[in-house]
């Protein structure tokens, strides 16, 4: 199967995106079809023949809207188009005003100045001729809504500008018929023109659109600082010049400088100089990392004050920054399981409200036998239908979301990963590297002799290997300033048991575990104590022989991340079950899970079983997986949403639905509570949604008339349908203000 975005063109409403997903899922070769009305992005997999692409391309284009293939683009910030929009509303207003001060001002308010010749009373003729040229530019500056409505009608698949060209094309025909009557009925007969309500609903939604496609650029705005991260030009060390160039002309093993304030052009790695480099846009992490040389530097950070010669690794679409990008742009144009309720409404929404107008209409004509009436009651009830409300009410909340997470580290790969999220019942962690730092360190010394001269001797005998508990050792005494170089004549390295090396004095050193010890003769009967309770704190011991003597033995562990504890605390606040899976023996998992409070333990589990694993506790309920090595691949996958820790591996990182940008856990709590926090905002738009179409489209039907005389004027529906988008766009927006470290 293959998976394509395609860009649709001519969607104005939720009622659109319904049609586009109704003719796509119906072609054969579609296994799935998904429009997000927000990013105007369609989502289709299908089985890769160029004919069901034809298909899929026909069916759009007769169902009334254009569509393209997405296109790659560069990372960079496309200027604001906002400002063209402005002035065709501007004019609609000031139209709008003239048109009311002249229909419903003078009317109202005899004494109001207006040239006699358009007065309603002596020339009323004048009067309406005057409201309709002033109506007339306002709804050509509206025309797209007639021309996408009309048409949408027409093609059967009617959507919000179908209920606005409706509503205002009858308003004003209506108001030209009576127009031309005004000669029967001169004095009486003007009071039943409706200009104003066709000019007064076009400019209003007008408004409300460019409101909402404002807002919905607020949006985006994460992913345009992101993009904004690239530099446009670096500079390239070349036959010792520096040479500036488009960082797109950048290629693989080019040696850049980067100096002081300068962004990070692309991928690199350090090969001189040091400095403290600002990655906060792309981990969350505030406090600036230091770097020299072998360290790896991101594109699109920032260079705080050293000088950095660096060697380019990667470019395009290779870097992190573009990586980071594409995760987010995926996300938001993929929907939430949530979206599928308005989805379904939508759908056979429009229909709908155009059957209870006229039904509206019917009965009203019947009853009343008001023409003027039948009118105001049809046309409102078109206007203030608003599926648009609930076709924004998911889209613009995952942007908002995934935008914030992604200002906070964390990159969710999909909506539906982010809805997931909010039920998390169990979270399972990966013990090395995830709760722990995943680097063993020296924690203390147990010898008989003097302590320097002890460290001195093992780290000599330790840096003839290159195992992560010999570079523990030689590191440790590095910190301790001890020097250990030693000139050795033999050298072992004895498998899962330690290390024998001759000094050119005729010295044997002995350097392992206590089995190596005990296999040759050499007894260890001395730190018994010691070394039974650092074993049983699962804390791995290095014993040191010199000529059959023990000296001594230093314990190892892979420290806890200091907000370890916290974290795990706060995740049982919100009623979330903590597990750790393991594959350390159980003395060193139980210390760590008691240390934690960790409510389950998985100890000595293999990489194969840890998926076993995570698929038995789903019986639970929703699990989330956290783990950062290629062993944690498995279990990622299995868990219903896996969540990988990015400086664990790239295949981990694939295997997630949820990257940690950076490897402080306080993200795995913040990736919940945003989850919860998007999923309450999803959930108030769409009761708001519902709420306003429930008891709005009775009201304009005129349900109220019989008891308290109230029928709503055309005008306040247009304004009424405009502001509950502008609504559920301005409440998904809230969501930037929201901080992820509190818990809910």
């Amino acid at each position: 199967m293959t998976e394509k975005v395609f860009i649709i063109g001519g969607m104005s409403c939720a009622a659109c995106s319904a049609s586009v997903e109704r003719v796509t899922n119906r072609i054969d070769g579609v296994s799935r079809s998904s429009v997000n009305l927000t990013t105007s992005k369609m989502n289709v997999i299908f089985d890769g023949t160029k004919e069901t692409e034809e298909k899929i391309i026909t069916a759009v284009q007769k169902a009334g809207f254009t569509i393209s293939e997405e296109q790659k683009e560069e990372i960079t910030v496309k200027p604001n188009k906002e400002d063209n929009t402005k002035a065709p509303i501007i004019t609609s207003f000031i139209l709008c005003a003239l048109l009311l001060y002249v229909s419903m001002g003078t009317m109202m308010i005899d004494w109001l100045p207006i040239p006699p010749i358009f007065h309603h009373k002596n020339y009323p003729y004048n009067f309406a001729i005057l409201q309709m040229l002033l109506t007339i530019p306002i709804m050509f500056i509206g025309r797209k809504f007639f021309i996408n409505g009309f048409r949408s009608l027409f093609l059967l698949h009617p959507n919000m500008d179908s209920l606005v060209a409706i509503g205002s094309t009858a308003s004003f025909l209506y108001s030209l018929y009576i127009t031309f009557t005004i000669p029967l009925s001169p004095n009486s007969i003007i009071h039943e023109l409706y200009f104003e309500s066709a000019a007064v609903v076009l400019t209003f939604i007008m408004l409300g659109k460019f409101l909402e496609n404002r807002n919905k650029e607020k949006t985006k705005d994460t992913i345009k600082k992101l993009m904004s991260l690239s530099p446009d030009t670096a500079v390239v060390f070349e036959n010792e010049t520096e040479i500036t160039v488009k960082t797109s002309e950048l290629k693989i093993d080019d040696i850049v400088i980067i100096k002081p304030g300068a962004k990070i052009p692309t991928d690199c790695v350090v090969i001189k100089g040091e400095s403290s480099v600002d990655e906060s846009m792309l981990t969350g992490e505030s406090i600036p990392v230091n770097k020299k040389a072998d360290d790896n530097l991101t594109g699109g950070s920032i260079n705080c004050d050293g000088v950095l010669y660096a060697k380019v690794k990667s470019i395009g679409e290779d870097t992190t920054l573009h990586k980071i990008i594409k995760i987010v742009e995926d996300a938001q144009g993929k929907k939430a399981p949530i979206a599928k309720i308005a989805d379904k409404v939508a759908g056979v929404f429009v229909p709908t409200v155009i059957a209870i107008a006229i039904v509206t209409a019917i009965v009203w004509i019947i009853v009343s036998g008001d023409y003027s009436l039948t009118l105001k009651a049809f046309v409102s009830v078109l206007v203030i239908a608003c599926p648009c409300a609930l076709g924004l009410a998911t889209p613009t909340a995952i942007m908002v979301g995934t935008g914030l997470g992604a200002s906070n580290g964390i990159l969710i790969k999909s909506g539906e990963a982010l809805e997931r999220a909010n039920n998390t019942k169990v979270i399972v962690f990966d013990k090395t590297g995830t709760l722990t730092k995943g680097k063993m360190t020296v924690d203390n010394i147990f010898c008989n002799t003097e302590k320097n001269q002890f460290l001195n001797q093992l780290a000599a005998v330790e840096s003839l290997s290159e195992h992560p508990v010999a570079k523990a050792v030689c590191e440790y005494a590095d910190e301790q300033n001890i020097k250990f170089e030693h000139d050795f004549a033999d050298f072992k390295n004895i498998s899962g048991k330690g290390l024998y090396a001759l000094a050119l004095n005729g010295d044997e050193y002995f350097c392992g575990n206590e089995r190596l010890l005990n296999e040759n003769n050499i007894s260890t009967e001395e730190f018994q104590f010691e070394a039974e309770k650092s074993l049983s704190e699962g804390k791995t011991i290095v014993y040191l022989s010199k000529n059959g003597k023990a000296l001594g033995f230093v314990s190892i562990s892979d420290t806890l991340r200091e907000e370890s504890k916290e974290v795990i605390s706060k995740l049982k606040q919100m009623d979330i079950k903590t597990v750790m899976l393991t594959g350390d023996n159980r003395s060193s998992a139980e210390y760590i899970g008691n240390q934690l409070a960790i409510d389950e333990i998985f100890s000595q589990v293999l990489p194969s079983e840890k998926a076993d694993v995570v698929e038995k506790l789903k019986e639970q309920g929703t699990v989330m997986m956290v783990g950062d090595g290629i062993n944690d691949s498995p279990a990622l996958a299995t868990a219903d949403i896996g969540t990988a820790v990015s400086n664990g591996s790239d295949i981990a990182i694939e295997s997630a639905d949820i990257v940690l940008m950076n490897s402080d856990l306080n993200c795995v709590l913040k990736s919940v509570i945003l989850s919860k926090l998007t999923i309450r905002n999803i959930k108030q738009n769409l009761f708001w949604a519902f709420l306003y179409n429930c008891i709005g489209i009775p009201i304009a039907a005129g349900l109220l008339y019989p008891f308290f005389g109230i029928l709503l004027n055309p005008m306040f529906a247009g304004i009424a349908m405009s502001l509950s988008s502008v609504c559920v766009v301005g409440n998904a927006l809230r969501l930037k203000t929201k901080k992820l470290d509190k818990v809910r």
